[in-house]
């Protein structure tokens, strides 16, 4: 990494450190809001009072809330999140068995939007002005206005019921088991040689992955098509063709390096909103990651579940958006002269 883009990195990382804090104040104080005891569900129902105080004490519920968050933020800054009330574990431990779950469903989701936007954008730009824009235009339409929870239905029904050629529930089928390493199936079932195991892994991430790709690939696709159209009537492209190079070479070689870079930048918000998509189709899928994680923390009002997860997705979203900068300065050298 040269020295620029590191010095953007540091400076990145330097805004980046007094968000994670305001959105741990916010969180922390909406949920203090919240008209819920949680020291009602840690008692059983047969607690006295100097118990049920006693309790409060030790959670530190009787402090002032300021003295509350600084004692919570400073735990949190070592990953320490406090224990879960409902499961009765540390929720740093609960949400390390559920994160790798999650980065995993992202990264593949990621790579599918990813090819399914590119490959749009220059079909899109290839049939600009003949017969197949307006198809190409209500297509992608069509896809964009279908959220990504209707899809995962969609998909459940066709090829879950209907055709009955792929999983639906879970990370594996119930009779595989996987020793774990990393917490990343595709990446453990590999480490162990088990290609079968590596195969059902992939399967079951097919689904609840193209549900959130789809979500995201039309903006691309979109964004993509605009850029090669403002470039295709740049001096090099037509510089290009005057040298008799043909229109898929001239496309591929020189519009398409060009007109990426815009379409990266919105990679990066677009991965950061499907970083925060995977809570509903985890669910719909009872995909064991941190979005039914965060589920079934509200449905039990675990407030130190809740906090942790919160804190966790705002410091992803973050490092997505830092690693999509950092890729756009080292995409293009103009930006690392500017910085």
């Amino acid at each position: 990494m040269s020295g620029g883009v590191l010095g953007v990195a540091l400076r990145r990382i330097g805004v980046s450190l007094p968000l994670v804090f305001l959105v741990s104040v916010l969180v922390f104080v909406v949920l203090r809001l919240i008209p819920a005891d949680p020291v009602a569900m840690s008692v059983p129902p047969n607690a006295t009072r100097a118990e049920i105080e006693a309790l409060r004490a030790e959670m530190g519920l009787t402090l002032p809330i300021h003295e509350q968050f600084w004692i919570w933020f400073a735990k949190a800054a070592g990953a320490d999140f406090g224990k879960s009330i409902a499961f009765a574990q540390p929720v740093s431990r609960l949400i390390g068995q559920a994160l790798p779950a999650t980065i995993e469903l992202v990264v593949v989701a990621a790579v599918f939007a990813t090819i399914i936007g590119l490959a749009g954008g220059l079909l899109m730009y290839r049939v600009a002005g003949g017969r197949g824009e307006a198809a190409s235009d209500l297509a992608s339409t069509l896809i964009m206005s279908i959220p990504e929870f209707l899809w995962a239905i969609f998909f459940i029904l066709l090829f879950g019921v209907a055709l009955n050629i792929l999983p639906f529930t879970g990370r594996l089928d119930a009779g595989i088991t996987v020793g774990r390493i990393t917490g990343f199936l595709l990446v453990d079932t590999l480490i162990q040689g088990r290609f079968g195991a590596f195969l059902n892994a992939l399967s079951h991430l097919l689904l609840p992955s193209m549900s959130l790709a789809l979500g995201t690939a039309p903006l691309l696709m979109r964004v993509l098509r605009s850029s090669l159209m403002e470039v295709g009537n740049e001096d090099y492209m037509m510089m290009a063709r005057l040298r008799g190079f043909s229109e898929r070479r001239v496309l591929v070689h020189h519009a398409f390096k060009n007109a990426f870079l815009p379409t990266l930048n919105l990679m990066g918000v677009q991965f950061s909103f499907l970083f925060g998509g995977t809570l509903l189709v985890e669910v719909i899928y009872s995909y064991p990651g941190l979005g039914s994680l965060m589920v079934q923390a509200v449905a039990n009002t675990d407030l130190p579940v809740i906090q942790g997860v919160a804190l966790v997705y705002a410091v992803a979203v973050l490092l997505i958006n830092l690693g999509v900068d950092l890729a756009a300065l080292m995409l293009n050298p103009k930006l690392r002269i500017a910085k």
